[in-house]
C-alpha cells in the first residue's frame, strides 16, 4: 500500500493547483476515480467534484462522504516532491502541498481497499484557501450523503468539531494628500491607520478570541503626505457575540480616528462564516473516534480558531468533522508529511468506512 499512496500522492502534487487555477487537478483527479473507484463522477456548476461510489458488502447502509479540497497556497507551481528518510518534502522551493492532497490520496486509497464500505461520495471543493468559495457554493442537491468528513486537520488523532465566527474588516482612509515639504496642508491617510490600530487590541484577546491587522497599503511617494490608505484587517472568535463586537470596535476605532483630523474612513465588516459545532455525541463524531482508536490511538475532539469547509457545510445543514492527516508546517517552504503518517490516515479512513458499514 505504501508505495502505492505515495506515489498517488506525488503524482497529485506535480498538478499546479493554486487557487483559482484548479481545472486540470480537478480533471485529472476526475479520471482517477472514474479509473480506479468506477465513481460516477459529476461537476457542480462552481466546479466542485461529486464522485459517488457504489457501496461494497452494506446493503442498505446511510451513504457517508469524505472530502478534500483540490486548491493549494502559493508558491505553488511546479512542485517536486522528494521521499528522504521516510518523509516527503518539497525540494524546497515551493510548498508541498499535503494540504490537503494528503487528505485526496489517503481518501481514494481509503475508498480502493476498504473490505465493507457505505455508498461513498468524494467531493474535492475549489476555493477553500482563498475563503472556503468551493464549500459555500457546493451543490447539496447532487449529495446523498448527510453525513461525512473533511480530511483536513492536523494532528491524526484529534476530532475537530466546531470553529469561529469569521469576520473581515476592510478600510479605506481618505485623508489629503500634499508634498512632504508642506505637510501643512495634507492629512496622512497612513498616521491615521496607524492612529486607528493603537485604539483596539491585536492578538489573542482572549482563549477563543483573536483579532489580526493583515495588511496596509498607502500612499505613492516618498515626499508625499499620503492621501490614502487601505487595511485589510480580521477578528475570529469561538463566540459569535464576541466577534461581532470585536469588529465593532475596530470598526469605530477607523472611524474616529479619521473623524479626529478631518479624514474619511469606509469601513466594510463582512461575516465570513459563522461559529458551528457538531455535538460530541453526533453519530459522524462517534465513528470519528472509532476509526481513530482502531489504530491505537487515543482519539479527542477539538474546537479551532481557523477556517474549515466543515464550518461552511455544518451551516448548511450537513453532519461534518475534520480528521487530520499529519501534515507539518502547511503554507510553507518547509511543509512535510511522514509517509507513515499518510499511511496512517488513510487506515483511519477505511476503519471509518468499515465502520459506516456496519453502523
Amino acid at each position: 500500500m505504501a508505495s502505492r499512496l505515495v506515489e498517488r500522492f506525488c503524482s497529485m502534487v506535480r498538478i499546479d493547483s493554486e487557487s483559482g487555477n484548479e481545472a486540470r487537478f480537478i480533471e485529472a483527479t476526475k479520471g482517477l476515480l472514474e479509473a480506479e473507484l468506477s465513481a460516477t463522477c459529476v461537476l457542480d456548476a462552481h466546479g466542485n467534484l461529486i464522485a459517488k461510489i457504489p457501496a461494497k458488502g452494506a446493503a442498505g447502509a446511510a451513504p457517508i462522504f469524505l472530502a478534500a479540497h483540490a486548491d493549494t497556497v502559493k508558491p505553488g507551481v511546479g512542485i517536486e516532491p522528494i521521499v528522504e528518510d521516510g518523509v516527503i518534502r518539497s525540494k524546497g522551493e515551493t510548498i508541498l502541498g499535503a494540504d490537503d492532497k494528503a487528505g485526496l490520496a489517503a481518501i481514494v486509497e481509503a475508498v480502493l481497499t476498504a473490505e465493507r464500505r457505505p455508498p461513498a461520495e468524494v467531493v474535492v471543493t475549489l476555493g477553500e484557501e482563498v475563503g472556503l468559495v468551493g464549500a459555500r457554493n457546493l451543490d447539496l442537491s447532487l449529495l446523498d450523503a448527510k453525513r461525512g468528513v473533511i480530511v483536513d486537520g492536523e494532528a491524526l488523532n484529534e476530532v475537530i468539531i466546531g470553529g469561529p465566527t469569521h469576520a473581515s474588516v476592510d478600510v479605506e482612509i481618505v485623508g489629503k494628500a500634499a508634498h512632504a515639504a508642506d505637510p501643512e496642508n495634507g492629512i496622512s491617510a497612513i498616521r491615521v491607520a496607524a492612529e486607528a490600530i493603537t485604539r483596539f487590541e491585536e492578538g489573542k484577546l482572549d482563549e477563543e478570541t483573536v483579532a489580526n491587522v493583515g495588511t496596509i497599503h498607502g500612499g505613492m511617494i516618498r515626499n508625499g503626505v499620503p492621501g490614502r490608505a487601505t487595511i485589510e484587517a480580521e477578528c475570529r472568535s469561538l463566540d459569535h457575540d464576541k466577534c461581532l463586537k470585536q469588529a465593532e470596535r475596530m470598526k469605530a476605532a477607523f472611524e474616529e480616528a479619521a473623524s479626529a483630523v478631518g479624514a474619511t474612513a469606509n469601513v466594510r465588516v463582512r461575516i465570513e462564516y459563522e461559529a458551528s459545532r457538531t455535538p460530541e455525541d453526533s453519530g459522524i463524531v462517534r465513528l470519528a473516534r472509532q476509526a481513530i482508536a482502531a489504530v491505537g490511538l487515543d482519539p479527542e475532539t477539538d474546537v479551532i480558531l481557523g477556517g474549515t469547509d466543515a464550518l461552511i457545510l455544518s451551516g448548511r445543514g450537513l453532519e461534518t468533522a475534520v480528521l487530520g492527516t499529519g501534515g507539518k508546517a502547511a503554507h510553507s517552504t518547509d511543509e512535510r508529511i511522514r509517509v507513515a503518517d499518510l499511511e496512517k490516515v488513510s487506515e483511519i479512513l477505511r476503519n471509518l468506512l468499515e465502520i459506516a458499514a456496519e453502523d
